[in-house]
């Protein structure tokens, strides 16, 4: 059966790389300050839509996401996978969201999509580790949900059977659509870009990301698959008292890297006096026991 499925994808700052500027005075990750990448875990989500669309190619897969305007480039590496289109929620109302309000836009634009048969997210993203936002979304549009999920098995008969893992072990359960899956990152990993889609789709762009003096006005002119779906908060009929900071109780006081170094080694040579002596010092600072 052809589906209809948005796959929720986030640009995340590269956590590896944190830095003395990576929070802001409002207590807000400075996402200009780090590397952005495409949240690993989406990846694993999207790979999921695709295999269903290459089950039946009228099923169509589009890339779900929000931030500024630079977060356009996580739609278009979805178009060089073999995604069909794309939204990007963006506006400085939706600045400073937490899970919350970003499930909330999230929720408010599947609504203005319509139709949508599979929502597929990863299970969390790297910058806040929460895996709250899937489950919110589900919430907030009175869809049933599986989470963990390890392999979307098939859809047909209006129902999706999905291999999740539980504490112990994986189980097979199924579904009724519309639904809404959050995917493991040991899932399946996403394929590579095709060249032939880079060469289509890498002038694609959302109208804030298009410079005054661009020179490919009349390129995207000629080819609408180019100009991607840009979205504010009024266009999707948001409340702004529900958006971005004004909608978000949680805050982040601080974010730092931290990496663990020894004040000193020893070097032993695994004798009885050795190891007993290592023993009582482990107990004498409460290390062990």
């Amino acid at each position: 059966m052809s589906l209809k499925i948005v796959v929720l994808a986030k640009q995340v700052p590269d956590t590896r790389n944190v830095g003395k500027d990576a929070m802001t005075a409002e207590g807000t990750v400075n996402r200009a300050a780090l590397p952005a990448i495409f949240n690993p875990e989406d990846l694993n989500a999207l790979e999921q839509a695709l295999r269903l669309k290459e089950k039946d190619p009228e099923t169509t897969v589009g890339l779900l996401t929000m931030g500024p305007p630079r977060a356009g480039e996580i739609i278009r590496e979805g178009l060089y996978r073999g995604a069909d289109t794309g939204w990007l929620l963006t506006d400085r109302l939706f600045a400073g969201a937490d899970t919350l309000a970003t499930s909330y836009a999230l929720a408010t634009a599947i609504k203005k999509i319509g139709d949508v048969d599979l929502v597929i997210g990863g299970r969390q993203a790297i910058d806040g580790d929460t895996a709250q936002v899937g489950p919110q979304v589900a919430q907030k549009l009175g869809l049933n949900q599986v989470t963990y999920a390890e392999e979307i098995l098939k859809v047909e008969n209006g129902k999706a059977t999905i291999r999740r893992m539980i504490d112990g072990g994986v189980e097979v359960v199924e579904a009724p659509l519309p639904l809404v899956v959050t995917v493991n990152g040991s899932a399946a990993e996403c394929r590579p870009a095709n060249a032939k889609l880079v060469m289509k789709y890498k002038y694609a762009a959302c109208p804030l990301e298009v410079a005054e003096d661009d020179n490919r006005k009349d390129l995207r002119a000629e080819r609408p698959y180019l100009n991607l779906t840009q979205w504010s908060v009024a266009d999707v009929d948001g409340d702004p008292q529900q958006c971005g900071m004004s909608g978000s109780p949680t805050k982040v006081k601080e974010v730092q890297s931290i990496a663990f170094q020894a004040k000193e080694s020893k070097t032993m040579t695994g004798s009885d006096e050795e190891i007993n002596n290592l023993i009582v010092e482990l107990l004498n600072d409460k290390i062990i026991g």
